[in-house]
This record gives structure tokens, C-alpha cells and sequence, in this order.
């Protein structure tokens, strides 16, 4: 691929400005499509906001000057978001964020180790292509409920009727847009999609004016108070965590094989450790942690432009719109209908990705091989809907965690109960 800028390279200003315009564009929709489990008041919420927005802008800034050192945009992990929608649901009315958050801080701990050393290498050994592409789907699948309540909101039925149509009408057309778009305007078909779904909210539903109207002034910790342990939560996120590992090691892998990085082992381990150390201090500041984002490579191949220059823009944007509640309470106005939809759409390309590098890497060549993908993807689907009522209490954050489950299901498929056997 022909580049116009190298990773090192450093575009004139006004350059650097419009290229920094699509990451910035990029940032802003992929963690206002996350923010939408901050729990408590408006207020708190907004303040949940500020502190996700400053943080991805901070540790963008430090995986491009000390981390992986690519062009590669941090934001809030999808597969985390996972886990803390299961445990939010498993504690039923009595939602305890610390426990959360402190298994983050775990899980943090846990990557920063295992990016020591030739820990990594042995991790990649254990999983498989096979494995890798099933945490894929499984990250999809398991958010379909999420997907459905958000776009079906149970406490605001007045906007089901809009959001059926929306989601009927705008996923064919992100589809159609993202198939001919080119160049830059391939990269904003999801913002672009959130503005037109925003827009079409307020003038069907009304109440334009509602977003500013009582809002008060964010107020809130910046830290946790107290750090609380819950052993079960822990191992349950631990797991998660190996699907953020992987995620974060092809964001950087891809990213580096696209633009024919020298020094991939040592740019992949600072940068897997720093994703590690960013996790703890996520969790100490109770908002969800970072992962490197794989849709990165779309954009450097859309622009032309590979500079990491480029991402410093767009970070201290994100830094600014958080000191800067009017912006914040704008961007958390986006009705859950609309994130929705958008999830829905992102999580068919996900899929199609995974169905794409099942096929490119020829990875099923038998029944077995078959089973070892689709038994995992039903058995999350089951233990992601079954009554928490039946599971011990100290067992739901792993038994009712259908991602999880699904987790063990192929670990345990691929390398005991369904293992090829070598012929002599």
C-alpha cells in the first residue's frame, strides 16, 4: 500500500488537522456507543462521561508516544463492556460498581504480567485460530440482548415504533454506504449515521430542548473509595480479559503487518503492557478500561496516512469536549434507541469478520471443527438467558455469564475433548 505519510512522518499543520478530523470523529463514536452503562443521576453520568472521554484521550497519547508507538486508536473495550452489563444484571436491584471495578483492576494486573517475558507467546499458542474467531462471535452474540433492550427501551415504549423503522431502514443503509463510500467517507458512516439518528429522534419524538433543561453540574470521584473483592466477579472478568488480550495483540499485529513495522515483538509488548496498566488505573477511576482498536488499519488505509502524529489532534480533542459539560451532556443525549442500532450494525461487521477469517484461514475442515465453533456460540446464547434464581450466588458472575461460558466451552472443545490426534 502506497502511503502519503510514514508512522514517524509529520504532516504540515493544516494536513495534520484534517487527517486528525477522521480519528477524532472515530473516538467520539465508538465511546459514546459505550458510555451508556454509567449508572446513577444524569449528573453522574455525564461525570462518567468526562472522566471516559479525558482517559481514552490520555491513553491514546501514551500508546502513540510510549506504548506500541502506531497509529492506532484506544477506546473503551467492547468485551469489557460485556462483563460489566452480565454483572450489573446478576446483582439484580443491589449494584455494586466496586466489585466491578476492582476486577478490572485485577484483570489490568493480570495483562501487565502476562506481557512480561515470553508469556505472550505461550498465550498464543493456547488459542487458536479457531478460538480466536469464536471470542469474536461470541463478543457479538452475547451483546444481542444488550442490542435489543437498547433499542427497546422498556421504560420508554413511545420510541419503539421509531427505533423499529430506524433499525429496518438505517442498518441497510450503513450497509450500502460502507460498500460504496471510499477513501475517507468510508470511515464516517457510523458517525454519520449517529448524527442522522439523533436528528430523526428529535424531530419524531420531540424534546429538543430537554437535552440541556436540568441538567445539573457534573459532581462525583475521580477514584474509588474502597476496593472490594468478590473472587467469582474476578475470574469471570479474567476471562473477558483474554478475549481484550487477543483483541489488543491483532489491533497492533494487523496494524504493523499492514504497514511493515520493524520491531513488532517489542512494539507488541510495551503496548499489551501499557493496555494493562491504562486497565488498572480504569478501574481505580471506576469507568470501563481501554483496548486498541482493530478498525484502526481501515482508516490509515482510507487516508493514506500512517502518521501517529496524526492521532495527537484528535486525543487532545477528546481531553477538551470532557472539560466541557454543554459537549459531554450533547453526546450523552444520544438516545439509547439510536446507539442500538448502531451496535447492531457494528456487531453484523464484527461477524462478518469472523466468518471472513474462518473461511481465509481455511480453519474448518470437518465436523468436529465445526462443533468446536458452533456448540460454544449456543451455550453462551443459553447461559446468557437462564434464571439467575437457579445459580448459586457466588457462581453467577462466571455461570451466568454466557460469554464466559461460551470461553470455556471451545478452550475446553479445541484442546481436550475434541483435540486432533497426531498421526504416527
Amino acid at each position: 500500500m502506497e502511503l502519503k505519510y510514514g508512522i514517524d512522518d509529520r504532516p504540515k499543520l493544516g494536513q495534520l488537522l484534517v487527517y486528525s478530523l477522521q480519528w477524532f470523529v472515530l473516538a467520539v463514536a465508538v465511546i459514546v456507543t459505550s458510555i451508556f452503562i454509567a449508572q446513577g443521576s444524569d449528573a453522574e453520568k455525564v461525570f462518567y462521561a468526562q472522566k471516559v472521554f479525558a482517559f481514552m484521550g490520555v491513553a491514546t497519547i501514551l500508546q502513540i508516544f510510549i506504548g506500541h508507538r502506531m497509529p492506532i486508536i484506544s477506546g473503551p473495550a467492547s468485551v469489557l463492556l460485556v462483563g460489566i452489563i452480565t454483572a450489573l444484571t446478576s446483582q439484580g436491584e443491589a449494584i455494586n460498581t466496586n466489585k466491578i471495578y476492582t476486577s478490572l483492576i485485577v484483570g489490568g494486573v493480570a495483562v501487565v504480567l502476562l506481557s512480561a517475558g515470553r508469556l505472550l507467546e505461550y498465550m498464543q499458542k493456547i488459542f487458536t485460530p479457531r478460538i480466536v474467531v469464536v471470542i469474536m462471535m461470541l463478543i457479538a452474540y452475547t451483546l444481542g440482548p444488550t442490542i435489543k433492550n437498547l433499542i427497546f427501551p422498556a421504560s420508554n415504549p413511545e420510541c419503539h415504533t421509531f427505533a423499529l423503522w430506524f433499525a429496518l431502514l438505517g442498518v441497510p443503509a450503513m450497509v450500502v454506504a460502507n460498500s460504496r463510500l471510499k477513501g475517507v467517507l468510508k470511515s464516517v458512516v457510523v458517525p454519520l449515521s449517529l448524527f442522522v439518528g439523533c436528528l430523526l429522534y428529535y424531530i419524531v419524538q420531540g424534546g429538543f430542548a430537554e437535552i440541556f433543561i436540568g441538567a445539573s453540574t457534573p459532581q462525583g470521584r475521580m477514584f474509588l473509595p474502597a476496593v472490594e473483592f468478590d473472587w467469582s466477579m474476578i475470574v469471570a472478568f479474567l476471562i473477558c480479559y483474554i478475549a481484550l488480550l487477543i483483541n489488543d495483540i491483532g489491533s497492533i499485529q494487523s496494524t504493523g503487518a499492514l504497514l511493515q513495522t520493524p520491531q513488532m515483538d517489542r512494539r507488541c509488548r510495551r503496548g499489551v503492557g501499557l493496555t494493562g496498566v491504562l486497565n488498572i488505573v480504569a478501574g481505580s477511576m471506576g469507568i470501563i478500561g481501554p483496548v486498541n482498536y482493530t478498525m484502526s488499519p481501515g482508516v490509515i488505509a482510507s487516508s493514506s496516512c500512517a502518521s501517529r502524529y496524526a492521532l495527537l489532534p484528535a486525543s487532545l480533542g477528546l481531553i477538551v469536549c470532557a472539560f466541557i459539560p454543554p459537549v459531554i451532556t450533547l453526546l450523552t443525549a444520544i438516545p439509547n434507541s439510536v446507539i442500538g442500532v448502531i451496535l447492531l450494525y457494528l456487531m453484523g461487521t464484527q461477524l462478518a469478520a469472523s466468518f471472513s477469517t474462518l473461511v481465509s484461514g481455511n480453519s474448518i475442515k470437518s465436523f468436529d471443527h465445526a462443533l468446536t465453533v458452533g456448540l460454544p456460540i449456543i451455550v453462551a446464547l443459553v447461559f446468557g438467558i437462564i434464571p439467575m434464581s437457579v445459580i448459586p450466588e457466588m457462581l453467577r458472575p462466571i455461570i451466568g455469564n454466557g460469554f464466559v461460558m461460551g470461553v470455556l466451552t471451545v478452550i475446553l472443545l479445541e484442546h481436550l475433548l475434541l483435540k486432533e490426534r497426531k498421526s504416527k
